[in-house]
């Protein structure tokens, strides 16, 4: 087999298992979160559960916006076709580094009413549910169509920086650096959905020991869009808010929902 069709294959393969993974997390890895300057950093894709999942190589059809920033300033992603990982990169400075995906819109179809039940419930969506019966919409043969906003946290050298906003329609912004604070129990970060605070939205949290043994459990954000995450140091995190809302649009048979997934990523360094 050729680099090109095994490229292709792979491609298609990794497509095929993202569109049926119903109510997985999309988020962005790596083997070190923290670096020194011009030392390789590497942002694994992957797709999966509980902190585990396949590692995505790169496909721009997929990609929206992929890029990172650093003191100001923001450098686009340049990867090839099937790069596994999806970005390797280096750069000279100090400081936070912080790296932004967005994926073009993607569809799925629910043949399985059970499976949209899980969905819902596992993300507390609200009373999509009910609205979908009382619209009389079917519950099977449906589609949901889906974009994924993912955000991970990089230490460069000594780290310093903070976090920002970068317009992301569903966005996790970190109010605290988790490598330039001295020693903290409690990560802070903020949830915005079109630029504004969300309110009491479920945040789940992966936790991922140093022997990569995986704990997950759930906040709410307070009235301002702010959770307050328990931290350990040695300890990565990833934590995931979904919005469900209606389809808007004319178009026949097009999808009945559309749903939005918000990821970040950071690691509580050893002091």
């Amino acid at each position: 087999m050729t680099f090109f069709k095994t490229i292709l294959v792979s491609s298609l393969f990794q497509l095929g298992t993202l569109t049926s993974s119903l109510s997985h997390e999309l988020w962005l890895d790596s083997k070190k979160f923290q670096v020194g300057p011009e030392e390789k950093i590497e942002i694994e894709l992957r797709n999966g559960e509980k902190f585990e999942g396949l590692n995505l190589s790169f496909f721009k059809k997929r990609i929206k916006q992929f890029f990172w920033a650093q003191n100001g300033v923001e450098v686009n992603i340049q990867s090839r076709a099937g790069d596994v990982p999806a970005a390797n990169f280096t750069t000279k400075n100090n400081g936070l580094l912080v790296v932004v995906y967005e994926s073009t819109p993607s569809t799925i179809e629910y043949n399985d009413w059970t499976k949209f039940v899980s969905f819902v419930k596992h993300k507390d969506l609200g009373d999509a549910l009910s609205r979908h019966a009382v619209k009389g919409w079917p519950k099977k043969g449906f589609r949901e169509i889906y974009h994924r906003y993912s955000k991970a946290l990089i230490g460069v050298g000594n780290a310093n920086g903070q976090d920002r906003r970068f317009g992301l329609e569903l966005e996790f912004i970190a109010l605290l650096n988790p490598y330039a604070v001295d020693e903290t129990e409690i990560f802070k970060v903020k949830l915005l959905y079109q630029g504004r605070p969300r309110a009491d939205a479920q945040i789940e949290i992966f936790e991922r020991d140093p022997n990569s043994n995986v704990s997950v459990h759930f906040l709410r954000t307070d009235a301002n869009g702010i959770v307050n995450v328990p931290v350990k140091p040695g300890f990565d995190y990833l934590l995931d808010s979904v919005i469900l809302r209606e389809y808007k649009t004319d178009k026949k048979d097009a999808p009945l929902w559309e749903s939005l997934w918000a990821a970040l990523t950071f690691s509580m360094p050893l002091k």
